[in-house]
């Protein structure tokens, strides 16, 4: 007999968690390549919002045991008007629904669809992602604390009442004065057995009286005592902290077209939601340059218009400025990522690798140059050399939107850990 388990437990608008994780990641393939056309299809205000996602019927189908060809078998079928023994039956032609073209004949089924939730969305849009080495740091000046246990004491809140200690502390309690009287009670008793062979009512009497008073006293005895009650304690404890930076450096120089600049903001919005979902302790500083460099705010960095010619290395410049005052690369995990078409002043492109190698490489754990561009500009041979030498640079290049999403988590895909 064949059995099968539904679980419907009710959780969050009447759906089963489990049943829609469970099938989430039978069709994990197609919610990554729906990741992808978001990035590309998606204006930047609409990137996080809910994604349908479409599974052809082909793939829709549930696994089941059937039948092999060969062996013997000996069936018995309902009988039908329309055909009779030694008939051959045609195949039928497939048409019908789901089909694009339309037919009388035959019958189909759709694609299925189904919708993520923003949630869903998000957590799969970053699936497997992380910062590169990623390190606890030293304890800082305001360090981060945690609660660890710490032995248990008589004074506490009654939520952390540890129950078995409590129990143990009374029994020992009613032990420790109950034995005494329990061991007169017997004492008692047994003086009691005696007197009543030698028939001295008086004196059994006043013994029977004072054996129930014996027994009250035992009785009286609490059976939990707030002295008794011990409570977990707690105490903090300073932990390492694993506090990061990011500085994200934007060209929006006159030779970065609308489209480049579209293409280095679709990634710079990854990366920002990337962060700001997978880490609590982390900082984005915003840089933006054309011929010389500013830091500036989120709506800036992302909305305004300013243009103007190419200096490359003032970004750098302002960035090794900024790590010096604000993020000591003791206490700070400090990440880079830079967005370019490439195109820098000649002379400027030799200054940026030198900046790079002697004054932030050394500093960072990593470094990512995305060039918007396919061409291989002079800052791009630049890097290129240092690359071969320095494992923190990471070097990509986006032609279109439909490469953003690829290229993203090929820069911050999750590192196996060493055996």
């Amino acid at each position: 007999m064949l059995h099968q388990i539904i679980d419907r437990r009710l959780a969050g608008k009447n759906k089963s968690i489990a049943n829609r994780e469970r099938f989430l990641r039978r069709v994990k393939n197609y919610i990554r390549r729906a990741m992808s056309d978001a990035v590309r299809d998606r204006s930047i205000k609409d990137i996080q919002s809910t994604q349908s996602i479409t599974i052809p019927k082909k793939d829709i189908a549930e696994p089941s045991f059937r039948y092999g060809p060969g062996g013997k078998r000996e069936l018995v079928h309902p009988g039908n008007p329309d055909y009779i023994r030694g008939d051959k039956i045609a195949r039928p032609n497939g048409s019908g629904g789901g089909s694009k073209t339309a037919s009388n004949e035959s019958e189909g089924q759709d694609d299925f669809v189904f919708e993520l939730s923003r949630e869903e969305f998000m957590q799969y849009f970053f699936d497997d992602l992380e910062l590169p080495r990623l390190v606890k740091t030293k304890l800082l000046a305001v360090p981060t604390w945690k609660n660890v246990r710490a032995g248990f004491s008589a004074e506490g809140t009654p939520n952390n009442i540890d129950v078995v200690r409590s129990l143990r502390s009374a029994l020992g309690r009613r032990i420790a004065l109950g034995s005494p009287l329990s061991r007169q009670l017997h004492e008692m008793e047994r003086q009691l057995e005696v007197l009543q062979l030698e028939s001295n009512a008086e004196e059994i009497a006043r013994l029977e009286a004072d054996i129930v008073i014996m027994k009250g006293r035992i009785t009286r005895i609490p059976f939990i005592d707030p002295f008794d009650l011990r409570y977990v304690n707690r105490t903090k404890q300073p932990t390492p902290s694993s506090k990061a930076v990011m500085f994200c450096l934007m060209d929006v120089s006159g030779s970065m077209d609308e489209q480049r600049k579209d293409l280095s903001k679709r990634f710079f919005i990854l990366l920002y939601l990337f962060l700001n979902r997978n880490y609590e302790k982390i900082e984005v500083v915003f840089i933006r340059h054309h011929a010389c460099a500013e830091e500036v705010d989120e709506e800036a960095f992302f909305h305004s218009t300013e243009s103007g010619g190419t200096v490359v290395s003032s970004a750098l410049d302002l960035m090794k400025k900024i790590m010096d005052e604000r993020y000591s690369p003791t206490e700070w995990n400090i990440y880079g990522a830079q967005a370019s078409d490439g195109d820098n002043w000649t002379d400027d492109s030799p200054k940026c690798c030198k900046l790079l190698s002697e004054d932030i490489l050394p500093k960072v754990r990593y470094f990512a140059y995305i060039q918007v561009a396919l061409e291989e500009q002079n800052l791009w041979v630049e890097y290129a050399h240092l690359a071969q030498s320095a494992l923190e640079l990471a070097m990509k290049k986006v032609e279109s939107a439909a490469d953003i999403y690829p290229v993203f988590r090929e820069l911050f895909e999750k590192q196996q850990a060493a055996a």
